[in-house]
């Protein structure tokens, strides 16, 4: 439960659960080949012009707002095939907090987080146990600059690891895909009207080898926002994870609440 947890709040850049030895997955992460994008040479196109105009649509998509308040159901197929189903319920304030209860068989909570700029806190309803950690401590799991801010793009479905250093570009009748270079990832975009529908992030450090296949689909408009409801994350290692996200129901900019209480004869981990 835990694992599912992370894979929400990290489009799944680390795995690991509160009963197992916690550990990156850059040690596990198996040998990708490097996207490559060739940019199409047409008479009388304009490239930079594309590539601008692209972004810039790309930017228009992005959602904003103030809270968040989703229902998500979680399935995911670990390297063993086993597959598991969980509830989410998820509340987010922006720049201030993310929060999550998590509900396995029978409509069980079994974990509860809250998320700030400077801390991450979690109860393991089922083993009784709080834990406390700096935020830092998703950043030494994932090896990655992640903040409360880039989780909350990840939840929101907005693009991370996404800058305006693009190199290059290709199209079809449908589509354009965009490939940027980062600090940390090479980020492949396919765009339709602006809208992502697909996100392949490669490491830039050829010794860690990370890769992620983020797929957007279903998009709506029923709350505001051009909002997708359906997501697939797909993680590869030395054995591949599928994860599916689907919205069940969702809301923007509604008062919300966020109970957090430790009971006290919990265990502090």
């Amino acid at each position: 439960m835990m694992r599912v947890l992370l894979i929400i709040i990290s489009a799944a850049f680390f795995l690991f659960t509160a009963c197992r030895p916690t550990r990156k997955i850059q040690t596990a992460i198996t040998k990708t080949d490097t996207t490559t994008v060739i940019t199409p040479v047409k008479s009388g196109e304009d490239s930079a012009a594309i590539i601008q105009e692209s972004y810039a649509k790309l930017l228009s998509q992005r959602i904003a707002f103030t809270t968040f308040n989703a229902k998500v159901d979680v399935d995911y197929v670990g390297g063993d095939g086993k597959k598991e189903n969980v509830n989410v319920t998820l509340r987010m304030y922006k720049d201030s907090v993310i929060w999550l209860a998590v509900t396995g068989l029978f409509g069980i909570e079994g974990l509860r987080a809250y998320i700030t700029q400077d801390s991450i806190k979690l109860i393991n309803k089922l083993d009784r146990i709080y834990t406390a950690r700096s935020v830092a401590y998703i950043q030494e799991v994932t090896g990655l600059p992640l903040d409360l801010a880039s989780m909350q793009e990840l939840i929101i479905g907005n693009p991370v690891f996404l800058d305006s250093n693009i190199i290059s570009y290709t199209r079809t009748p449908e589509a354009i895909s965009l490939l940027s270079v980062g600090d940390f990832f090479k980020n492949l975009v396919t765009l339709n009207d602006g809208k992502m529908y697909h996100s392949k992030l490669d490491d830039v450090d050829i010794t860690r080898n990370r890769t992620c296949d983020l797929s957007y689909d279903e998009y709506e408009n029923k709350k505001g926002p051009d909002f997708s409801a359906k997501r697939r994350i797909t993680v590869s290692e030395k054995s591949k994870l599928d994860i599916k996200l689907d919205f069940k129901s969702y809301s923007f900019n509604e008062t919300l609440s966020f109970p957090f209480s430790v009971p006290k004869n919990y265990k502090l981990n």
